[in-house]
């Protein structure tokens, strides 16, 4: 291999490498001529040549295959490099289309937006919508503050009316007294100054239904249900008489001596009698007088219910009457009966309710006198709308 082989080793494949030179022949000395060398040294030194060339030759070619394959690593890392280049340079171009198209769909989103008119108009409805928001969570506010006590007040009046009713309806003093004890534990639930007036009212009238006589209309209007029950199972006895001291008659008297003693057991003439006769009843006149006497003490149920005192004791009288005129005092039932219709004529039906009219004024008062401040701030709160639109108008 040559100098310039050695000093320069990467030259290009087009570069062919140049052969070695053959050693120049020794120029002929022109002193004197060289004697000619045997010819056996002459082969000798021609063959060392042939393979001091042929040595150098493969050398040559050995040094040209090495750097062809340092050549052909180096291109090899060269396409490498470029192909990751050129996928490096596709991912960019791929994040510049997805850039493009978000800047794209950005610039389309900032067409559609509202105009400074419109965002201004939406602006001012925004502030509107807020003001009115805030006013209205006030008012829920102060709704729920005071919700409870005004239901609750609400509830103590719808008690005392119910209290009213079941007094001028029905006389029923024990629900009414249990009414105006639910009211009376919410106005003191109120713990309020101002609910003295009205709860003194509503314990007056507590305390007069209290010292009232305790009736029982129910039971008496049950046991009248009772008589009347009985009345319907009325009969009356037929008239006995009896024979006194005379011998009975026996079987072998006469038989007109016989048929006058079977004759006597029903009828009989007695002009000294000290106890009314009564008539005896059978068929309809015994219906009737049940009918006559199960209207009475119904009637008087009915004056049980309705506190009505004068109906009762005229009914029970005239029950009483029926009894006494149309059936005998030894029929065993019907003196129990009567007896027993005496005995309830005397219970009480009704008693002098008190009036509970004061004391529910007195309860509507306290409650609009609470009412009346949250009313005005109501107006208020109405005004200031108003007051701010013709503001704005002005302004305009």
């Amino acid at each position: 291999m040559s100098e310039a082989d050695q000093k320069d080793p990467q030259k290009p494949e087009s570069d062919k490498p140049i052969p070695p030179a053959t050693p120049a022949a020794p120029k002929p000395s022109a002193a004197k001529p060289a004697a000619p060398a045997p010819r056996a040294g002459r082969s000798s030194n021609t063959i060392a040549s042939l393979a001091l060339l042929a040595g150098l030759a493969g050398v040559a070619v050995g040094g040209y295959s090495l750097w062809q394959l340092q050549q052909y690593s180096q291109q090899q890392e060269q396409q490498v490099q470029q192909l990751g280049e050129l996928q490096q340079s596709a991912q960019q171009t791929q994040r510049l289309a997805e850039r493009e198209r978000e800047l794209g769909s950005r610039l389309q989103r900032l067409e559609r937006l509202p105009s400074a008119d419109e965002l201004e108009e939406r602006h001012r409805l925004l502030s509107n919508l807020q003001r009115d928001q805030q006013r209205l969570s006030g008012r829920v506010e102060q709704v729920l503050g005071a919700s409870r006590e005004e239901w609750r007040l609400a509830e103590a009046e719808h008690l005392l009316r119910m209290a009213m009713l079941r007094l001028s309806a029905m006389q029923d003093v024990n629900s009414a007294e249990a009414l105006l004890e639910e009211s009376d534990i919410i106005l003191r639930e109120q713990n309020d100054p101002a609910a003295y007036a009205a709860r003194q009212q509503l314990l007056e009238g507590l305390e007069a239904l209290r010292s009232l006589p305790e009736l029982d209309r129910t039971g008496l209007f049950l046991q009248l249900g009772a008589l009347r029950g009985q009345s319907a199972q009325l009969n009356a006895l037929a008239p006995e008489f009896e024979m006194g001291g005379e011998a009975a008659v026996g079987a072998d008297a006469p038989r007109w001596r016989q048929w006058l003693d079977a004759l006597t057991r029903y009828v009989r003439i007695d002009l000294d009698a000290e106890n009314d006769v009564k008539p005896l009843l059978a068929g309809q006149s015994l219906g009737q007088v049940r009918l006559a006497l199960s209207l009475a003490i119904e009637q008087a149920q009915w004056a049980v219910l309705n506190g009505n005192t004068e109906v009762y004791r005229r009914s029970l009288e005239q029950a009483s009457a029926l009894l006494r005129d149309h059936f005998s005092e030894e029929n065993g039932q019907a003196r129990g009966l009567r007896e027993r219709i005496e005995a309830l004529r005397e219970r009480q039906v009704a008693v002098e309710l008190p009036d509970l009219a004061p004391a529910l004024k007195a309860l509507q008062g306290y409650i609009r006198k609470r009412e009346a401040p949250s009313l005005e701030g109501e107006a208020g709160q109405a005004r200031q709308p108003a007051e701010q639109a013709d503001g704005e108008g002005q302004g305009l």
